[in-house]
């Protein structure tokens, strides 16, 4: 079994027309893997986060704004979505899938998320689509276990995980890698423990030299003893946000790369999608379900 981690609620959000969000893309991507023949049994459903549990880990002031609808306009501005209570428990329910796809991988070695990467949430404010950050929670459930002293968020999404990179400064047991876009968003970029910004119109050859020489440094100088893998698409020649050249083909390779990397070294691994905006929902879907395809769910 691996476990698929899924609520119908992730594409549940009704958004204003021709909003820059693909929000339907979290149910395609479950109905191509229903479609190919995956069990059933496979798939988990999470149960939301308590907000109470949030304020232990992020500001309490933010976390309670923002769940009640007091945020300031301004505020939510920044985050991209207009508030509504579907959003928090979209929010919610989605985090807690990637908590609960941490807690699968240390069980099964590895479990995805079929959403989740929520790289841009701070402790005090959300950004770019992204209210709470789930990686560093995910992160802080993995350190819980034992055994479990250090853990490697690895994220390949192309927008630096900045939210991720401050929340895990000064804590030791959390490596923070980012491989990302140079000149997008955000323009700020906070410090991570490795950051690699590759310049617009990087190819595959760069690319996945890049990852491998990032996955290659953090695991000899960390030796940590699990992964978060965030696997974004908008790395793809074809997204409307990313201005990168990587194709299909090197997207699949970057995720069997970081999968077949994790099992030779025998650690757990909990991956998220992370971002993707092509407007275009199935050519999105196909781009995404490589990270599937190189953890062995499907083919």
């Amino acid at each position: 079994m691996i476990p698929l981690i899924f609520h119908p609620i992730y594409s549940e959000l009704d958004l204003p027309v021709r909003h820059r969000f693909p929000i339907e893309k979290y149910q395609g991507i479950y109905d191509v893997l229903i479609k190919r023949n995956v069990p059933p049994d496979w798939f988990v459903t999470p149960t939301p986060l308590s907000p109470d549990n949030l304020k232990k880990v992020f500001q309490p002031i933010y976390v309670q704004e923002l769940t009640t609808g007091e945020l300031n306009p301004k505020a939510m501005r920044r985050i991209g979505f207009p508030w509504s209570e579907q959003l928090i428990k979209r929010s919610l329910t989605a985090c807690a899938g990637t908590v609960l796809t941490a807690q699968k991988a240390l069980e099964y070695g590895k479990a995805l998320n079929l959403t989740g990467g929520y790289h841009h949430a701070f402790a005090d404010f959300g950004s770019g689509f992204c209210l709470f950050n789930d990686l560093y929670l995910a992160a802080l459930t993995m350190l819980q276990a034992p055994n479990i002293d250090k853990v490697l968020i690895f994220d390949c999404d192309v927008h630096q995980g900045d939210g991720t990179a401050k929340l895990a400064q000064g804590n030791d047991a959390i490596i923070t890698v980012s491989i990302h876009g140079e000149k997008n968003f955000p323009y700020r970029k906070q410090v991570s423990d490795f950051d690699f910004g590759l310049p617009k119109g990087t190819g595959d050859d760069e690319f996945l030299a890049c990852v491998e020489e990032a996955f290659e440094l953090a695991i000899r100088l960390h030796q940590p003893d699990a992964i978060i893998y965030d696997a974004g698409v908008d790395v793809h020649i074809d997204d409307d946000l990313g201005h990168l050249a990587i194709t299909t083909e090197g997207v699949y390779a970057r995720d069997k790369y970081v999968f077949e990397r994790a099992s030779q070294l025998n650690l757990p691994i909990a991956a998220v999608i992370g971002g993707g905006y092509q407007r275009d929902i199935d050519a999105l879907v196909n781009v995404h379900l490589q990270l599937y395809r190189a953890a062995g769910v499907c083919e």
